[in-house]
């Protein structure tokens, strides 16, 4: 019996997360996001309206696209709640001190791999203070980008926009 070359753990997660991303909800970019802490699955999210609320591919538009509104910028017409934020509001506090947090994205026209992103500054600021500590991004099939998220707290662009959704 041949023994198949076994998935790298860190890849293992980046396809979890890219299996969630499959239930967002974005027209522009779903993202998919597990925490994970001592070797367990603590949480995981993607990007969709808050509960209750109809989402922009059950209403046909993205008010922020509709606007002409370049990625990185102006959240608060978002309808959706991020998906880094979905998968720390549904862990404690306590599952998420020291974890790693995964993510993945796909542009929701192509359902291509978007590689070429992180956390908008809101995410980050939930990031930090949640206590993950580390953050990795997909870049390719087989390929990721860390980040220490301390470096994150050093580098304070809370002012600044970023890349994200």
């Amino acid at each position: 019996m041949d023994n198949l070359p076994r998935r790298d753990k860190i890849n293992y997660y980046l396809d979890i997360a890219e299996t969630v991303l499959e239930r967002g909800t974005c027209l522009r970019r779903n993202f998919g996001a597990i925490i994970v802490n001592n070797d367990e699955i603590v949480s995981t999210g993607y990007v969709g309206a808050p509960r209750g609320r109809a989402n922009c591919c059950d209403l046909g538009y993205c008010t922020r696209e509709k606007l002409n509104i370049p990625k990185g910028q102006r959240y608060e017409l978002c309808r959706s709640v991020h998906a880094e934020a979905n998968a720390i509001i549904s862990a404690s506090r306590k599952d998420t001190m020291g974890a790693t947090l995964y993510l993945a994205c796909h542009d929701a026209k192509t359902n291509e791999l978007y590689g070429d992103v992180e956390p908008c500054s809101m995410c980050k600021r939930l990031i930090i203070n949640s206590g993950i500590t580390t953050v990795i991004i997909r870049t390719t099939k087989d390929t990721y980008r860390t980040i220490n998220v301390q470096s994150w707290i050093e580098n304070d662009d809370s002012l600044e926009g970023t890349d994200g959704y």
